[in-house]
């Protein structure tokens, strides 16, 4: 047995000062039982434990780490920007090169501002739809996860769908009246709360892709429904790509599905692996922010010099290489191998895949909306995960978050993967 000593003691001390041990709530391994692991380093597609232990990671730090742990070019970038300064609280030139870079990669987005945090963007992003259109509702999808925003935290996906919460504790009722929850990929439910509300609805938010569920897809053609019924009733659409920009594609999915949403939210991937958001979309929409109209929203660390620097890296990095062809090859590779290995094992397990986002659900039926993945079978998947574990494979310690791939992932490392799969899921 493979001793964690170092990590168990600093689990322990974690437990006396930090809720749960934990800074964000799946990191303790609730879904799965047993105690997280301490990291002491990372670099490239692997993570090594204060005790030594080495792992393939599919984590990716939940979606960031695209290029690989400790990239050269971003830590390089990251150093020569710190010897700068590490915080100004005014304008930087690097704030205008990152905004510049997202504008052009996402033509739906010609103004973008720049936060802290995915749930930053997506808060403010809400908040902006909202005046814009001076209507108070929002509807959202079940399972669709967009940060821990208060009027958001419904039916959501994520931590609080792994910790069998869906909806949090201390959220008044009131904060949550304007919010209407619909099935994703049910666009007759869409149309009848539009409907129902004529209107009253300021936004439609939603994960084109959505990730916080584990994985699943929009079926052909709901994408589009949305973007119509939206336009038509005067709502804005707000594509949460703060776990698919820069990660599906370039232009994130909506390049992929050729939709350009009014107000796009992003994060992860355009930090480089420091903390960032933003929020961007149509010039007379994000006008309306102060200081030029009547919606606010602030932050002192918005626009970051390390971590301005450390995305400009990593965009720069992904559009001057051949990194997402090889993302999808490497993704195909993993694909074939897990789906042939649940097989062999003759274990009920739907692999679903976009690029480098991918979940393996252990079910025989289709996946496509929260309901179908909650019929998984999760007792088999916590099994699953550590069998993966003692073999030296980490993914997400929940059913219900997406799998990510890294450029620094190997042929040689996905093949040892699909070894490991093998024998954990013989193992079930």
């Amino acid at each position: 047995m493979i001793s964690r000593a170092r990590s168990e003691a600093l689990f322990a001390e974690a437990l006396e000062r930090i809720p749960g041990g934990v800074n964000s709530p799946v990191r303790a391994f609730r879904a799965v039982g047993g105690q997280p692991f301490f990291v002491d380093r990372a670099r490239g597609a692997r993570v090594w434990d204060v005790d030594g232990r080495e792992y393939i990671d599919y984590v990716c730090t939940w979606g960031p780490a695209i290029l690989g742990h400790a990239h050269p070019g971003i830590i390089r970038a990251i150093q020569q920007a710190a010897e700068h300064g590490t915080s100004f609280g005014i304008p930087n030139p690097l704030e205008v090169k990152l905004a510049r870079l997202i504008c052009e990669a996402m033509p739906s987005i010609e103004k973008v501002r720049l936060c802290n945090s995915g749930t930053e963007a997506t808060m403010s992003a809400i908040r902006l739809a909202r005046g814009f259109t001076r209507r108070d509702k929002i509807i959202k999808f079940e399972g669709c996860y967009h940060g821990h925003v208060d009027s958001l935290l419904v039916k959501a996906g994520s931590g609080a769908l792994t910790l069998g919460h869906p909806d949090s504790a201390g959220v008044p009722a009131s904060f949550v009246e304007h919010t209407l929850v619909l099935p994703f990929n049910d666009l007759e439910a869409a149309q009848a709360a539009l409907a129902a509300h004529p209107g009253e609805v300021a936004g439609i938010i939603l994960e084109p892709v959505p990730g916080n569920s584990g994985l699943y897809l929009p079926q052909p053609g709901y994408l589009e429904g949305l973007q119509k019924i939206a336009s038509a009733d005067g709502a804005l659409l707000i594509f949460d790509e703060v776990m698919t920009g820069f990660r599906l594609a370039w232009g994130g999915a909506q390049s992929i599905f050729g939709i350009e949403p009014d107000l796009t939210c992003l994060g992860k991937v355009i930090g480089g692996g420091l903390p960032v958001g933003a929020f961007g979309g149509r010039r007379e929409i994000m006008d309306c922010l102060a200081p030029l109209g009547p919606v606010y929203q602030a932050g002192t660390l918005s626009g970051n010099p390390l971590a301005m620097a450390a995305g400009i890296a990593a965009l720069e990095e992904l559009r001057a290489a051949d990194a997402y062809r090889q993302l999808e090859t490497r993704g195909q590779q993993l694909e074939e191998g897990m789906r042939a290995a649940a097989r062999r094992a003759s274990v009920p397990v739907r692999f679903q895949r976009m690029g480098s986002m991918f979940c393996a659900y252990f079910t025989d039926q289709p996946v496509d909306r929260l309901s179908d993945a909650l019929k998984s079978d999760r007792a088999r998947f916590a099994k699953y995960f550590h069998g993966m574990l003692e073999e030296g494979i980490y993914v997400a310690p929940s059913q219900f978050e997406a799998g990510f791939l890294s450029a620094a992932h190997t042929e040689a490392d996905i093949d040892a993967t699909i070894r490991a799969a093998a024998k954990a899921l013989a193992g079930l």
